[in-house]
């Protein structure tokens, strides 16, 4: 049986893909599955960063060895031309704090994503996009790279645009705890008195759960046609 591993940070960039499936919790690690005669799907989430992404894999491969690998979920744009809300199959990962790049398997687009170890503000964002020549910024894709070129598996990124390259967010690097968890409830309390940042806030909502449904109707596409035209 193939199975084909999907690892992002957060359910709810899940959720459209996941809808249906079983769920279950172990040690921080969310869990969906889903299989048929030949194949499984299993979808993991621990958190946002490297140190998260890296025991959502580790949980995965606790169930046997994947075959193939995804990571998925929101990223910020690091271009004018991507449009808020649209999904990427990408080409690659550039590692910023190393240096690396990890080429996706065939038939991947012609965009590059950059993973920061922080959530890239405006300025951080123009950047990266200098120096890397990246179109689009996460914080996972590379451990997640890293680990399926050390066992030799089929690696593709998909991400969805959350926030667009001049979006003016508040830093929600402030927010994110030692494991990776987005602190909601402090945010909250942050943004409530300063409502200049209730707009693009909202318009981040908005483009998330846009971005979180083409990321699985771009999967589910791209599963496709690697099976013969059977998704998920």
């Amino acid at each position: 049986m193939t199975r084909v591993a999907i690892l992002a940070a957060f359910p709810a960039e899940l959720k459209p893909l996941v809808h249906g499936w079983p769920h279950s919790t172990r040690a921080g690690v969310h869990f969906w599955a889903q299989r048929n005669e030949e194949e499984e799907w299993i979808a993991a989430c621990a958190g946002a960063g490297h140190a998260a992404a890296t025991r959502a894999f580790a949980a995965l491969e606790d169930g046997g060895p994947i075959d193939l690998v995804f990571s998925i979920g929101w990223a910020g744009a690091l271009r004018n031309d991507l449009a808020a809300g649209s999904a990427h199959n990408v080409a690659g990962v550039i590692d910023v704090q190393t240096g690396e790049r990890f080429r996706c398997d065939a038939g991947a687009g012609p965009l590059w994503l950059a993973t920061s170890p922080r959530v890239a503000d405006e300025n951080e964002k123009q950047r990266l996009a200098s120096s890397y020549n990246a179109a689009l910024v996460d914080m996972e894709a590379a451990a997640i790279a890293r680990l399926a070129a050390m066992r030799g598996i089929p690696f593709y990124a998909i991400k969805g645009i959350s926030d667009t390259l001049d979006a003016k967010l508040p830093d929600f690097n402030r927010f994110l705890d030692t494991s990776g968890q987005m602190q909601t409830g402090r945010l909250i309390l942050h943004v409530l008195p300063r409502p200049w940042h209730w707009p693009a806030l909202i318009r981040m909502g908005e483009n998330s759960s846009k971005a979180a449904r083409n990321i699985a109707g771009t999967l589910d596409e791209f599963l496709s046609d690697q099976a013969g035209g059977e998704g998920m």
